[in-house]
């Protein structure tokens, strides 16, 4: 009987362990994985470590015979932006007809922010999607995004993966993709992306000349003289991937219009949670009416109902039905309406009180709104957060990042990169609904799914897994001054969460940060049933962690995606240092380049 290598290396997206299945601790001699339990590494020390991506941790395997092996992590790096992959530049800007957009000097813009590894298995091949979270500006301003469908290719033996064919998704039929944070992979083996930081129709609609959507749309369709339109963009896009791999995109309009970090599917195929990034945001939830199809259902959103500060805070949540609609409905408003058409705006107070405007902060806009008549359907799901707070629900969370479930102890977990503004009391805002202590290291909540929950009106979602209950799980520590690492969080804590993957099998929480106030941003696994919290990756400096994905077992092999964006606190075009270097210079030219990006 052939004898399996025990591997652990760990790649610029990807991280191989040893799979909970197939293992052979000895010839001729079959074992199975009982536990796996990580390893932590130091912080990083000295300017080499600190200047690139890297791992000195390693995990212990305990197999069912007892026996147990240590395995060492290692950082590899799979491919890179600005690489040219069967002709194809990874990570560049592309145009509505797919042609790649040069500069006038007939060179390609490069992002340094991949984002969002989801690897796809269709009937034996494997393809993987990725994101590109931004891009560097152009004569006329805000670049289209980039979202890509490559093609993987698994050696047998090591578990090595080589990507051999990589090309941009189509997003035409939308208008283009904006900001393409995190991802998911869903229950039904689809890629569910984002649109983070939807664009302000009203501001938009001010100033539409000059606005970040026209840029946008006049290069993407290479055309100076057309106007953007801010309500095609903010929505959750789907991505099949066909077995002749090709992939079709689509954007579920009914899925409401918000600062998407990225969506989490429950396993009922039908019920979705978001991550709403920025301040002043909103839990929202998503019920389709059928399984595997999120083109048409049902939006609501939460209040918090306080129940204790302590711990980050708890609270009972309590659904606010927005309203029900297909993606094909709201596509058809989106194009035709504009802000003025579903909102009265004021900025006299006294007027706005005496004539039934209300005032919100959602998305930290402190406004005066009052809803035109016969716009619910408009406002419910392409102004989502501005009309949910009309209707009551809380619009305080702040830097709401990604959600990620554990389907064993039926919890969605969310991260709060910082917890600060609307979450801390504020008697000057127009709710107080969140009063917590302010924790700027951030934290980690879990939410508890329940059957048989009804709706603030008194009517039963029709979904077996709705939020009941928010608490915090694990948090970072603010510290009180910066310590000599230049450290302003606690280094043994994670610090400013971001995008969160979780596995059933290991029972660990995967944790990527981003942010500044550790010297470098980690990557940590948090095992949920021990506490135990082990640092397992550094980002170069100034980059964070990005594009986490877990995948259980593929063909024997268990792999955690992983990348970094923008490292070395400078701007990199096709994996070479721009002239803006570091107090790490030495190390940027060798370690920089590697599948990089911007947050959010």
């Amino acid at each position: 009987m052939k004898k399996t290598k025990f591997i652990a290396p760990l790649l610029s997206l990807a991280v191989l362990f040893p799979s909970a299945a197939n293992v052979f601790a000895e010839p001729d001699k079959r074992v199975s994985v009982e536990k796996v339990e990580f390893i932590g590494m130091d912080a990083p020390d000295t300017a080499e470590e600190r200047s690139k991506m890297y791992s000195e941790a390693a995990v212990l395997v305990t197999y069912d015979n007892g026996s147990q092996r240590t395995l060492p992590l290692e950082y590899k790096s799979l491919f890179r932006p600005g690489d040219v992959i069967n002709g194809t530049t990874a990570g560049a800007a592309y145009d509505a007809d797919g042609n790649m957009i040069k500069s006038p000097e007939g060179k390609p813009y490069i992002s340094t922010s991949p984002d969002s590894n989801t690897l796809i298995d269709v009937h034996g091949n494997l393809y993987m999607v990725n994101h590109y979270e931004s891009m560097p500006s152009n004569t006329i301003g805000n670049m289209p995004k980039s979202m890509m469908l490559n093609t993987v290719v698994q050696n047998q033996e090591t578990g090595q993966l080589t990507v051999t064919d990589t090309k941009p998704i189509d997003f035409s039929a939308d208008g283009g993709i904006w900001t393409p944070c995190a991802g998911s992979l869903s229950p039904w083996n689809t890629h569910l992306g984002s649109e983070e930081y939807e664009p302000d129709a009203k501001e938009h609609e001010a100033n539409p000349e000059k606005s970040a959507v026209t840029q946008f749309a006049r290069n993407y369709y290479q055309d100076d003289t057309i106007l953007g339109n801010p309500y095609l963009y903010g929505h959750t896009p789907e991505v099949t991937v066909h077995a002749d791999g090709t992939a079709t995109a689509v954007k579920h309009y009914s899925m409401g219009r918000l600062s998407s970090e990225n969506v989490k599917a429950a396993p009922d195929n039908r019920t979705v949670y978001y991550g709403d990034d920025g301040s002043y945001t909103m839990s929202f939830m998503y019920v389709a009416d059928k399984a595997k199809d999120l083109s048409s259902g049902t939006l609501y959103a939460a209040k918090w109902i306080q129940t204790s500060a302590d711990n980050g805070g708890t609270a009972d949540l309590q659904w606010i039905k927005l309203g029900h609609a297909n993606d094909a409905e709201i596509k058809q408003i989106a194009e035709k309406v504009k802000f003025s058409d579903i909102f009265e705006t004021t900025a006299d107070a006294e007027y706005a009180k005496a004539n039934g405007f209300t005032r919100t902060k959602a998305g930290g806009r402190d406004e005066w709104l009052k809803l035109k008549p016969g716009m619910e359907k408009a406002a419910a799901f392409l102004e989502s957060r501005r009309y949910g707070a009309l209707l009551g629900a809380t619009a305080e969370f702040n830097k709401m990042e990604t959600v990620e479930l554990n389907e064993a102890d039926n919890k969605m977990y969310v991260t709060m990169s910082t917890i600060s503004g609307g979450m801390t009391a504020n008697t000057m805002d127009p709710a107080d609904d969140i009063q917590v202590s302010k924790v700027n290291s951030g934290g980690i909540y879990q939410m508890s799914l329940a059957d048989g929950q009804l709706d603030r009106d008194g009517n039963k979602i029709k979904s077996k897994y709705v939020a009941d209950t928010m608490t915090g799980l694990v948090f970072g520590k603010d510290l009180p001054a910066k310590d000599a690492a230049g450290n302003t969080s606690d280094p043994e804590r994670i610090s400013n969460p971001d995008n969160i993957v979780f596995s059933e099998k290991l029972r660990t929480l995967f944790i990527a940060e981003d942010g500044g106030r550790h010297h470098n941003n980690y990557g940590w696994a948090y095992n949920i049933d021990t506490g135990k919290l082990s640092r397992i990756i550094s980002a170069p400096d100034g980059g964070e962690v990005t594009g986490v994905q877990f995948v259980d077992d593929l063909n024997g092999f268990t792999y955690l995606m992983v990348e970094s964006q923008n490292p070395g606190n400078a701007g990199y075009i096709s994996g070479l240092p721009s002239l803006a270097k570091t107090d790490n210079d030495d190390n940027n030219d060798e370690n920089h380049g590697i599948n990089n990006n911007d947050q959010r």
